[in-house]
């Protein structure tokens, strides 16, 4: 919230949202929230509520494309690399993430930690 109080536009895409609702509904077990459907539905929708959505394009998969072969980039990091094209589609060049070091490899992209963000060092 410090963000928004502040001014900033905060921007969400699909892929966001849904690793958030794979994370939401797995089991504390399986290292998810373990929410209900129903719950994990209502938080979706208060992301959608305060958070720019903005959409995918044939764009963003292009530049994906790109990323992947450019940067050699293989398994799960490929998620990431997905969000990365998309900021860069839409001339976005900062990202609030909790893992910096998987955006290290794309120049221009300036990590924020959340901490950062509170005045703290992470």
């Amino acid at each position: 919230m410090t963000l928004l109080r502040r001014g900033d536009r905060l921007c969400i895409v699909p892929q966001n949202v849904v690793e958030f609702w794979s994370v939401a509904t797995r089991p504390v077990e399986k290292n998810g929230l373990g929410l209900s459907l129903p719950q994990a539905d209502w938080y979706v929708s208060r992301l959608e509520a305060i958070l720019t959505l903005l959409n995918d394009t044939p764009a963003i998969y292009r530049e994906w494309r790109n990323l992947v072969v450019a940067h050699a980039v293989a398994g799960p990091q490929v998620y990431d690399a997905r969000l990365v094209a998309a900021m860069a589609v839409y001339g976005i060049t900062r990202i609030l993430t909790f893992n910096g070091d998987d955006f290290k490899r794309y120049p221009g992209v300036q990590v924020i930690h959340p901490q950062a963000v509170r005045g703290q060092t992470p």
